[in-house]
């Protein structure tokens, strides 16, 4: 089969987060299993236009906004008539393949919708305009299109804006276990994995383990990714934070094995990927109480509290002492599956219900 994936970022894009890996690992097990699949994505500085990684062929054109058009452009021009699935993915802004994909079948992959986020990502009237006016507009066109989302929350949102196809396929996991060797530090270690933007609320994860310092004074903090808040969050980060940036995957799993909790603050997740790949890891997590991370959290172990720092810094008090004494919950990557299924129940759906736009007319096509 030869499948055309659009989506705003791909897994080397400098932004890339969980729903990058998600889509590579998809993508990779589609290649392995003798599909032929594109990426059609953005560009950013240091990448090239033209690319190829794990045997999918990348073409990257234009910059976080420009790529929508010329995704529709790079169909109409090059695409049409050479593709057997087109799978839409959805992160806030679709890229609508409904309105020019008129030829193969259509599949949305959509990790979660914005709604929140909009207040934290965008500016006030921007945000306004987005949170109720464009994304409710944009998800009108998914209502007939089968989509797929990553857990029982975003379900739920999507329904609510309309879509009558949603699947849930939860992120997958590589097939592996911790490391007998690998010790857990011998001071109480937090860790924080994923992007550093304002709706991460990494500010509430500073002030919470701030507060815990009063009464774990040696308890540490380890900061995993990177993003726009990175700079602001060094400069005012309290005692006992170390930033790693972003890290490879074995380093990034030596560090999840090391810590005795993952953290996750966020105002919405698709599913919170980190817990997962914490829990393979055997480390729990503290995340609050949100679309997704509720979900994951439910999943893999760990506890969920309202989203307020005070309500971390008394889980972790409460929590972190007997962690730290080796004295864990029973934490295993629940409610996922390896990556090569995820990737066969996705193009299962695409068999049994993908949707085929109505061939344009010759005025619409004009």
């Amino acid at each position: 089969m030869r499948i055309l994936v659009f989506s705003w970022r791909d897994l080397s894009h400098p932004s890339a987060g969980g729903a990058e890996v998600y889509t590579h690992q998809v993508m990779r097990h589609w290649v392995a299993a003798g599909h032929e699949v594109t990426l059609f994505t953005s560009i950013a500085e240091g990448l090239d236009p033209n690319a190829e990684r794990d045997g999918l062929r990348i073409l990257r054109r234009g910059g976080r906004h420009g790529v929508y058009k010329q995704a529709r452009r790079y169909y109409e021009y090059e695409g049409r008539g050479h593709f057997d699935l087109v799978i839409d993915q959805i992160n806030t802004r679709p890229f609508l393949c409904p309105r020019f994909v008129d030829d193969a079948p259509i599949l949305a992959l959509a990790y979660q919708v914005a709604r929140e986020v909009w207040f934290y990502e965008a500016p006030l009237p921007v945000a306004i305009l987005g949170r109720y006016v464009l994304e409710p507009r944009w998800l009108t066109a998914y209502r007939s299109i089968p989509t797929i989302t990553i857990s029982a929350s975003s379900k739920d949102s999507l329904e609510h804006y309309g879509l009558r196809q949603v699947v849930v396929v939860p992120p997958g996991c590589e097939p592996k276990t911790r490391p007998k060797a690998q010790k857990r530090e011998d001071q109480p270690t937090i860790i924080y994995v994923g992007r550093l933007t304002k709706s991460k609320r990494p500010h509430h994860m500073f002030k919470a383990f701030a507060s815990l310092r009063r009464t774990l004074p040696t308890a540490r903090l380890w900061v995993v990714g990177s993003g726009p808040k990175a700079d602001s969050l060094r400069r005012h980060a309290p005692p006992g934070v170390t930033f790693f940036g972003r890290t490879d995957e074995s380093t990034k799993e030596d560090l999840l094995a090391r810590a005795h909790v993952l953290v996750m603050t966020s105002v919405r997740e698709g599913w919170g990927l980190a817990v997962t790949e914490a829990a393979v890891m055997g480390t729990p997590a503290v995340a609050y109480d949100v679309p997704g991370l509720r979900d994951s959290v439910a999943a893999s172990g760990g506890f969920v509290v309202r989203p307020t720092p005070r309500e971390i810094t008394a889980a972790l008090a409460d929590c972190l002492p007997r962690w730290t004494a080796g004295k864990f919950p029973d934490v295993t990557p629940g409610g996922v599956v390896p990556w090569v299924e995820v990737a066969e129940r996705i193009l299962a759906v695409a068999d049994s219900s993908a949707y085929r736009a109505p061939a344009l007319s010759a005025s619409e096509e004009t």
